[in-house]
């Protein structure tokens, strides 16, 4: 089982390495990241730097594509021989799926005309203007296409996506073994739920 985890500079980190957590663990998979030129690779943070060998055109064909968001996704959206990949890709695809920001990608590529689609609450213009429609699930499924909102969506993602490779029980298994059982101290995780104190602070936010 082949699966492919695109990443470039300013990938968002959590999107790609919690799914990668998760997935990392499915019975028989192999994930494998690429980027668009073999080298470093450096996180939108700017202190990880991950060292990819393979350049995505090398793959022609993959079980589950994985596209991440971050502030890289936007060079992206105008490269035209990437989303020519995406496109590609998708078409033997078991799964496409998208975290945060990457949902744009997907959205470039015309995998998401007329769906209803998540990303990041910061793009959902970005990504309505792509031809999908917003909605604030966490994930949202279309058949081959599964989208996550933003970052830690991710491993909801990711686990969402374990049992449809393999089983329910597999999937609790690797949640178990990851011990994700979020309780977090504040529930400010949606912008439904976080006052306007909090919306004005993270415009602070690097």
């Amino acid at each position: 089982m082949d699966i492919v985890i695109p990443l470039f500079d300013r990938f968002e980190p959590l999107d790609a390495i919690g799914p990668y957590e998760i997935l990392g663990h499915v019975p028989g998979a192999e994930v494998r990241f690429v980027a668009p030129e073999p080298g470093r690779v450096t996180d939108a943070l700017g202190a990880l730097t991950v060292e990819v060998p393979t350049r995505y055109s090398e793959i022609d064909s993959c079980d589950v594509l994985l596209v991440p968001g971050g502030a890289g996704t936007r060079p992206l959206l105008d490269d035209p021989d990437f989303l020519d990949w995406v496109r590609e890709v998708h078409g033997a695809t078991r799964f496409t799926t998208s975290v945060c920001s990457g949902a744009l990608v997907l959205g470039a590529a015309g995998l998401l005309k007329g769906l209803t689609a998540t990303t990041h609450w910061a793009a959902v213009a970005e990504l309505e203007a792509h031809g999908a429609t917003y909605t604030a699930e966490r994930v949202v499924r279309h058949d081959r296409i599964i989208t996550s909102a933003g970052v830690s969506s991710g491993i909801d993602m990711a686990l969402r996506l374990a049992a449809l490779l393999t089983d329910d029980l597999t999937a609790q298994a690797i949640q178990l073994h990851t011990e994700y059982d979020p309780q977090p101290p504040f529930d400010t995780g949606s912008v439904a739920k976080a006052p306007a104190a909090v919306r004005e602070r993270i415009r602070t936010l690097g």
